[in-house]
């Protein structure tokens, strides 16, 4: 009798990657070798890329802060210390939003930090 290549494992993991490679182009998307390497290409891409958009969404939120601190004649680095002696909890996102939607709320954190720059004591906790 022949061997039986065509088990219920074999087949389930074979269309689990074709099916993970729908709409992939030409036979990339049909044979199961071509889609087998098309799938661990893409997946690795995906791992790594989910690293780099942390990272370009920062250097976002940073160039952001940056902009509308030098509006209000302050440099990022010297807002991101006067907010942290100051006690100011926001993170980057949140602060690069605000820069965008709500510049005036910004520039009183820039005064703020400003403040906090020049008395350092006056924010100290106690």
């Amino acid at each position: 009798m022949a061997r039986v290549k065509n088990t219920p494992v074999t087949r389930r993991r074979r269309k689990k990657i074709l099916k993970l490679a729908k709409g992939y182009f030409g036979s990339k998307s049909t044979l199961y070798r071509t889609a087998h390497e098309q799938v661990m290409r893409a997946l690795q891409y995906a791992y790594r890329d989910r690293k780099q958009n942390k990272r370009n969404f920062r250097r976002l939120w940073i160039s952001r802060i940056n902009a509308g601190a030098v509006q209000n004649g302050f440099k990022y680095s010297k807002l991101i210390h006067g907010l942290s002696l100051a006690n100011v909890q926001l993170n980057r996102k949140v602060l690069a939003d605000l820069a965008i939607s709500e510049p005036t709320v910004f520039a009183s954190y820039v005064e703020l930090a400003k403040d906090a720059i020049a008395n350092p004591a006056k924010y100290q906790v106690k």
